[in-house]
């Protein structure tokens, strides 16, 4: 399969002349909808506003926000103009708002007034108390040289600050051959998105993400669902995050197909948006399948239409990825791996892998990149079967990450390859299972223990909603295992019957020497479940009784 060679603002242009009449994106709680024609003619107004703000190609914009629609129009807009979109993790407070505003050297911020009840405004002002008495476009911030221009997704004023109307007027300025000569000034080699990883082992690092990187990988995520025009896919993870704004968006777009868009998740919306849109796929994480699959009214809004769809985000439990292909109807869906450096998606399942494959594993490596599994300590490629680190190769891999040699040359190789951190296997025939990340194997007594194995036996408990595996440390072992379980709702579970299940079906090594039972996991915004912090938990817990 050829790569294609388009920009961002070429892929949607492209199809606004295939389909001008289709609807591009719906946003069911706001009653909004627009063609593809008019979603492309809107990008242009937008991207006539950022180059009348001062913004040139090249130029970092920060972005700050949930799913709104000026969320997608700066998306596409940017990459009509050659601004580098920065994506702002909606869980951001000062500090590390701060941090990367200062690493990526953004000269404009995009963001809503406030996101679950905490005030963006009140934060910018603490890192920036300057704006309230700067002139619009000129913010002289001691902390923030490089910030010039703040942009609020709001119809109120607010001092120092443009309104998004603004940007709209501001863009009636600019002359449609100036656009177009900036559009015909971009590459699609050219980096037009950075989005900084989670930082759990550290500051975040800027991923700087090219045209070619996610306008590519949007195409073939979206080959592998057997995605069309006549699609409808249902959105509600966050755009922040390369799920919602590249398996999202931009796999979308690469077909022509509708977006059925939400700002933040809730279960309920989700079914209430599948059902009245019709929708023929839908995205989540696993989390947010389980919240779906066991709300209230599940049976009363239960997904009639459904196709296809990916789960991906965190390991993919294999009952409820059955339930899903069996009550909610997606028996196409797949499961996608990768990870931000990699634009994100390096192996995924196809519509028409057999179910075993598609609770298994996460699918073949993608047309156009390679993968290989290496034994870390020598480098060496392991033979079919045993457990390495996964390393892919290709138009996937990332540029590198902003103003840091260092760990970009840790993470990429000199002959290309990066190094994912992840333990995989990789059968005969190419599927690949990932079986932990290399910091959260358990060694128990010399023994190399999967998180993910245990994980997925206990799923099979009639009682268990969710459950998540550490590793605690231990003298005699060195590490012991502790499993955290969510009881399905209306269930009183004890320790004993945890550890009952698994006596004579599980290696006795294997089996958690600490449950606990807990109503909620620690989470990133965009889903993934923080293991760190519930080995951080664990640790206080345990020393807590100690003493």
């Amino acid at each position: 399969m050829a790569l294609l060679e388009k920009t961002v603002g070429q892929l949607l242009e492209d199809q606004a002349n295939a389909y001008p009449d289709h609807e591009a994106f719906v946003y069911p709680e706001k009653e909004l909808r627009k063609t593809y024609r008019e979603f492309n003619e809107l990008t242009d107004e937008v991207a006539k506003g950022l180059m009348a703000l001062g913004i040139d190609k090249g130029d970092h914009v920060a972005i700050w926000s949930d799913n709104k629609p000026e969320w997608l129009e700066s998306q596409f807009a940017s990459g009509k103009m050659g601004g580098v979109l920065v994506t702002v993790n909606t869980n951001y407070r000062a500090q590390e708002l701060e941090y990367l505003l200062k690493q990526s050297d953004s000269s404009t911020l995009i963001l809503a007034e406030d996101f679950r009840g905490t005030s963006y405004i009140d934060i910018l002002k603490e890192i920036c108390p300057e704006l309230e008495s700067s002139e619009k476009g000129d913010l002289q911030s001691e902390r923030l040289p490089f910030l010039k221009n703040i942009v609020v997704l709001s119809e109120k004023s607010y001092p120092g600050c443009y309104s998004w109307q603004d940007v709209l007027d501001m863009g009636m300025t600019i002359k449609d051959e100036e656009l177009a000569g900036r559009k015909a000034s971009l590459s699609h080699k050219d980096v037009i998105n950075m989005q900084y990883t989670s930082g759990t082992t550290g500051f975040p690092k800027g991923v700087m993400l090219s045209h070619d990187n996610i306008v590519n990988n949007g195409n073939q995520v979206a080959d592998c669902m057997r995605l069309t025009e006549e699609d409808r896919l249902c959105i509600p993870v966050p755009f922040f995050h390369c799920f919602g704004c590249v398996l999202g968006t931009l796999a979308a777009v690469s077909k022509g197909a509708t977006m059925v868009i939400l700002e933040q998740f809730e279960a309920k919306k989700v079914l209430q948006a599948v059902k009245d849109e019709s929708c023929t796929a839908l995205h989540g994480v696993p989390t947010m399948f389980i919240a779906e699959l066991n709300h209230p009214e599940f049976e009363e809004l239960k997904p009639t239409t459904l196709r296809t769809g990916i789960m991906a985000g965190s390991t993919c439990p294999m009952e409820v990825m059955k339930s899903v292909i069996e009550d909610m109807g997606a028996e196409e869906i797949t499961i996608a791996y990768g990870q931000t450096e990699s634009s994100p998606v390096i192996t995924q399942t196809k519509a028409d892998d057999p179910i075993e494959r598609r609770v298994k594993s996460v699918g073949r490596t993608h047309p156009n990149v390679e993968v290989k599994v290496i034994e870390p300590a020598t480098g060496e490629e392991v033979e079919p079967g045993i457990p390495g680190e996964l390393c892919t190769r290709g138009y996937l891999v990332m540029e590198g990450y902003y103003k840091n040699e260092e760990a970009t040359e840790a993470a990429i190789d000199p002959d290309g390859w990066l190094h994912t951190g992840d333990i995989a296997v990789m059968d005969e025939e190419g599927y690949v299972e990932i079986t932990g990340r290399m910091k959260d194997m358990i060694i128990r007594g010399g023994e190399n223990v999967y998180p993910r194995e245990i994980e997925e036996f206990l799923y099979q408990h009639p009682d268990v909603l969710d459950v998540q595996v550490v590793g605690i440390p231990d003298q005699k072992y060195g590490e012991e295992i502790m499993a955290w379980i969510i009881p399905k709702e209306g269930k009183s579970l004890e320790e004993e019957q945890i550890r009952d299940f698994c006596d004579g079906q599980i290696s006795k090594h294997k089996i958690p020497r600490y449950i606990h039972f807990t109503d909620e996991y620690p989470m990133t915004a965009s889903g993934k479940i923080q293991k760190f912090r519930l080995r951080e938990n664990a640790l206080e817990m345990l020393n807590t009784n100690r003493t």
